[in-house]
């Protein structure tokens, strides 16, 4: 998926689960110069927590560079063991030029 976004554009928080069948990893990789070609429009990880606090994370990516995130959960350690946590992402208020992203995103796409 092709993602276009320019000054005024965000993305709300979300996770991309499409039909019944869904990979557990998807891709990110971005195709625009940031501070360069635009400014804003990081991209936000929030990880919901069981009974504690959600933590936000921003994720900074030059040109062609990509990270791996996960679709919907992931484990994370706590006191007495292991935990499943919900993270969802999206993206911040471009403030001025063009972003664009490219998302790889697997799915049943039925």
């Amino acid at each position: 998926m092709l993602l276009r976004y320019q000054a005024g554009d965000f993305n709300c928080l979300h996770q991309d689960l499409y039909g019944e069948i869904f990979f557990p990893f998807q891709v990110i990789v971005c195709l625009s110069r940031p501070k360069e070609e635009f400014t804003g429009g990081e991209l936000l990880l929030v990880e919901q927590r069981p009974r504690a606090q959600s933590v936000g994370h921003t994720i900074p990516l030059e040109q062609g560079e990509a990270v791996v995130i996960t679709t919907r959960y992931r484990p994370a350690k706590r006191s007495r063991g292991y935990h499943r946590t919900n993270f969802r992402h999206g993206v911040s208020e471009l403030l001025s030029g063009e972003r664009y992203t490219l998302g790889l995103i697997f799915h049943d796409a039925n």
